[in-house]
């Protein structure tokens, strides 16, 4: 697998919102923060996995849409039971206006 993945359009992500990307039977899900850098973590919240493009975006955060877990989704820290275990993060470069993910 190469290192960058050419995950979506910087357009394709209003700011403060999250998307859903599927890549070799994974699932991941890109943010849009408020300061207008792209995050990228691990698509399923640790609790339960459900996917958590379907949750909340709030300033640097985001809350699963199943028992309401709260992760910081630029270290991946959980913030909020009942998950316990911290989102993985990978990172993530701006090239000619699209967002590419780096999933080693």
């Amino acid at each position: 697998m190469p290192d960058w993945i050419d995950a979506c359009h910087v357009d394709d992500i209003e700011t403060e919102e999250v998307i859903r990307f599927d890549h070799a039977d994974r699932t991941y899900a890109i943010y849009h923060a408020p300061d207008d850098a792209f995050y990228c973590t691990s698509g399923l919240c640790t609790h339960e996995d459900v996917h958590l493009a379907d949750g909340l975006v709030m300033d640097f955060e985001i809350e699963c849409p199943k028992h309401s877990a709260v992760f910081d989704y630029r270290s991946g820290e959980v913030l909020s039971p009942p998950a316990c275990i911290n989102l993985k993060t990978y990172p993530t470069k701006i090239e000619d206006g699209r967002v590419w993910v780096n999933l080693r």
